[in-house]
């Protein structure tokens, strides 16, 4: 019987002493009122090829970004959250993330960083939205000046409703006749990973103000599998991703053809993953081999 009472006393010890790392892991989510704001509303001015306005630069030129940037506000919150939690970004965990609670300079710009970090790492390494669907930097450079004002309130939104959500982007379909001639495809002009700033930005193309235009680093994306959805999209007669826009891509060595091939190949680009879920066409020049040849 004395065995018995000691067994279930040094059960309880152990159940008790298991139990109290458990609950000091136990983490609370980040306060919803220390998160920055985004600045902006998704889907302005959208192009009808997937890009929409993001902030104006120093320079007065308006960034353009995908249409879905910034993100939901409390998918946002959620990813922050599981990062936070982590101590590091989860879909990139090279980048250690923290969000202190005080209001001192540098938590402040721990918390923007925080939010940089995830914004730019959403869906996987460099895949998210740029700085430029935010006003983050521009918050961060307020806090390093001593200019920071209190929290903004959340912008109003846009005034014509974004494109439906879909659940998942549709599959690609079978290129027709081996696909589109690669050939005849306009090359990106720039290389993926361009100086990387260590939260999922790179340098895309220098802007007509002379601004290098920061894109996440996973773009452009890899030259194969471009083709293979650019060749789907042309099969399809529409970008899959992105149904309501039309994409032809004929062979000829017309003015118009020429337009006609670089115009399938951003609405590829900017809807790889879903309606204007994609790379911005800062990732490329293809706007700059576009004014070309509307001016030759």
């Amino acid at each position: 019987m004395k065995f018995i009472s000691s067994a279930l006393a040094f059960s309880a010890l152990v159940a008790s002493v298991s139990a109290a790392p458990a609950r000091r892991l136990m983490r609370r989510d980040v306060d919803p009122a220390l998160v920055p704001e985004f600045g902006l509303a998704a889907g302005l001015n959208p192009t009808g090829t997937g890009d929409c306005d993001g902030i104006t630069n120093p320079a007065g030129v308006v960034v353009q970004i995908p249409c879905f940037c910034p993100p939901d506000r409390s998918d946002f919150l959620q990813s922050l959250n599981a990062n936070v939690a982590a101590g590091r970004a989860v879909n990139n965990p090279g980048i250690v993330v923290q969000f202190p609670a005080d209001n001192s300079q540098a938590s402040k710009l721990a918390r923007i960083n925080a939010a940089l970090v995830t914004l730019q790492n959403l869906r996987g390494p460099g895949q998210g939205c740029p700085a430029a669907a935010t006003t983050f930097v521009a918050q961060q450079k307020a806090i390093q000046a001593g200019t920071d004002a209190p929290a903004a309130p959340p912008p109003p939104p846009p005034a014509a409703d974004p494109a439906p959500a879909q659940d998942a982007p549709a599959p690609p379909a079978a290129p027709a006749a081996g696909g589109v001639d690669p050939a005849l495809v306009p090359e990106f002009g720039l290389a993926q990973g361009l100086n990387p700033t260590g939260t999922g930005d790179c340098d895309g193309i220098t802007n007509a103000a002379g601004v290098v235009v920061k894109i996440p680093c996973s773009c452009p994306p890899d030259r194969e599998s471009f083709i293979q959805s650019l060749s789907a999209n042309v099969a399809a007669g529409n970008a899959v991703n992105n149904p309501g826009i039309a994409v032809s891509f004929p062979t000829d060595d017309s003015k118009a053809s020429k337009l006609a091939r670089i115009q399938a190949s951003l609405v590829t680009l900017q809807n790889l993953r879903g309606p204007g879920q994609g790379c911005p066409a800062a990732s490329t020049t293809f706007l700059a081999q576009q004014a070309a040849i509307q001016n030759s």
